[in-house]
């Protein structure tokens, strides 16, 4: 049971009171690039989830394993961002064969992801957040994935119902998504009160 409220407690901070993209500001490239249409924010925001948990996995054991028990530390952002581009490059093989109309619509974006902050951060707060066992660890980089796929559906959500919309010609396009992810951040800041 009690191993239920600690994986409850850490989804609900990575999702909602602290998610990296609309409390931390960290991986807005691809939030804004990504969110015109729903279908396509879904398909980056499964796949920066996949590599956000994996990545955590394969850096929290390098972190734990080898960089500790040789003392390079020192080397960690480093060899993270080499994990994290080995994991993009799966992923991005993965879609090409697979998948090849979201690849497309995913374009320069997909690569993208290796230098994605939020992927960074989250692999890099993992490791260096001695609370966590593998297991947690693991468990908190898909909550903070399943946090950037909320936010960044719900922002093309908003951005599909604003082509509709009438509004000033002035704040057609970057104006009124920068806006609406302002008032989306806005919006996540009724979760801070949460205690986790």
């Amino acid at each position: 049971m009690k191993l239920i409220a600690e994986l409850f407690s850490i989804s609900l901070g990575a999702i909602l009171v602290e998610n990296f993209v609309l409390v931390r500001f960290m991986g807005i490239c691809p939030f804004l690039g990504v969110s015109k249409k729903v279908d396509t924010a879904v398909g980056m925001g499964l796949a920066v989830t996949f590599v956000m948990g994996l990545s955590t996995l394969m850096t929290h054991l390098v972190q734990r394993y080898v960089l500790e028990a040789l003392g390079l530390e020192y080397l960690q952002t480093i060899v993270f961002i080499l994990i994290i581009a080995a994991l993009v490059q799966f992923v991005e093989m993965f879609l090409q064969k697979s998948v090849p109309a979201l690849y497309a619509s995913l374009g320069i974006y997909l690569p993208l992801i290796t230098t994605n902050c939020a992927v960074l951060g989250v692999a890099i707060y993992a490791a260096d957040t001695s609370i966590y066992t593998v297991f947690t660890a693991v468990w908190y980089g898909v909550s903070a994935g399943l946090g950037f796929l909320l936010a960044i559906v719900l922002l093309a959500g908003i951005r599909e119902r604003l082509e509709t919309s009438d509004y000033p010609k002035a704040m057609e396009g970057f104006p009124v998504a920068l806006i609406s992810a302002a008032l989306l951040a806005l919006a996540f800041m009724g979760f801070s009160g949460f205690n986790i």
